[in-house]
């Protein structure tokens, strides 16, 4: 499977995330799986006229584009003519040389959210015009128009996350590779389902602290973040504590709200990201599936029955209270 890697308007973080893939590392990983990187503006080392006359065949047909990857959103402007980011040295605008290649390709990738849905790049009053390849936020057509397929038939595979998991962006490769992808394993946002089925909640640490609503009013705390620090990680999509980051890691895990950047038009909450909106003292984000009325009434029976041992660490930095000891039986 052949592969080309464009990094549109973006930070590059999704490419120095894959960077960090492990156990492969992302090159053994691809050659393992028979995947050949065409061309890739970080890892290949093709430059200038060698790189212009690989696009002229891909164009051209003499060579096969099987999956053509982007990274960062694509800037529209000014006034729709894309000309605010250049493809360099081909004097052609990167908007343009999507709308080219899209349809040569057998699957079209958006790596991370910028490339999803508009993104950071996007936000800010949006002065270049930035949108998704496939989505503008959380409507349908960007760059390319909302019934654009590639020639197998998928719409652009959204591997929205800012930036995304190296896990998410290796298996979704592996999938294509292995033609096991297809429309029923993405969501309605077009997210692989293998991680967008999950939520951020599921295995995140604070789980005991949130079935208590034992809730840390600073970052530093150890409580759950959801009542007063801004977590909507119980309606982010995301299997980011199932399968940790390098290993470990996760903004939970870290200590940090999660602000469902796997989500269209997350970088503009409407609110600072680390305090939770409410209304008469109720969060305005409610975990997924849960009725308002329900929520109250597990939160008030939730509170009633915290353990002092968690209601006390809920608002400590470590553990200050350990868990009581149990005895076997005799």
């Amino acid at each position: 499977m052949k592969v080309l890697w464009l990094q549109s308007a973006g930070c590059g973080g999704c490419t120095m995330s894959l960077l960090c893939a492990e156990d492969p590392n992302v090159l053994d990983l691809l050659e393992g799986a028979g995947i050949e990187m065409l061309w890739h503006p970080a890892l290949s080392l093709a430059t200038g006229a060698e790189v212009q006359a690989l696009l002229a065949q891909v164009l051209a047909g003499e060579v096969a584009l099987d999956v053509l990857c982007i990274e960062g959103a694509v800037a529209r402007g000014p006034k729709g003519t894309g000309r605010y980011q250049m493809l360099s040295g081909t004097g052609v605008s990167m908007l343009d040389w999507v709308r080219k290649l899209a349809p040569l390709a057998g699957h079209v990738v958006a790596v991370g959210t910028c490339a999803a849905y508009g993104g950071v790049t996007s936000a800010g009053g949006n002065p270049s015009d930035a949108v998704g390849v496939q989505y503008e936020g959380a409507h349908p057509g960007g760059a390319l128009a909302a019934e654009f397929r590639g020639r197998l038939g998928l719409p652009v595979v959204n591997v929205a996350g800012c930036p995304t998991h190296p896990g998410w962006v290796a298996e979704t490769l592996l999938l294509l590779a292995a033609g096991a992808m297809g429309p029923g394993d993405l969501d309605s946002l077009g997210r692989p389902r293998f991680y967008a089925d999950n939520l951020v909640h599921h295995g995140c640490p604070k789980n005991e602290f949130y079935e208590y609503k034992a809730s840390a009013r600073e970052l530093s705390q150890m409580g759950c973040m959801m009542e007063h620090l801004g977590c909507i990680g119980t309606q982010a999509v995301g299997d980011c504590n199932i399968r940790p980051w390098n290993g470990e890691g996760s903004c939970t895990r870290g200590g940090y709200p999660c602000i469902a950047c796997t989500a269209p038009e997350f970088e503009e909450p409407r609110h600072p990201f680390t305090e939770t909106p409410k209304i008469a003292g109720i969060p305005v984000g409610l975990p997924s599936d849960m009725p308002k009325a329900w929520f109250m009434a597990l939160a008030s029976l939730s509170k009633a029955a915290t353990p002092p041992r968690i209601a006390r660490n809920a608002l400590a930095n470590r553990i200050e209270v350990p868990p009581t000891i149990r005895k076997p039986r005799p």
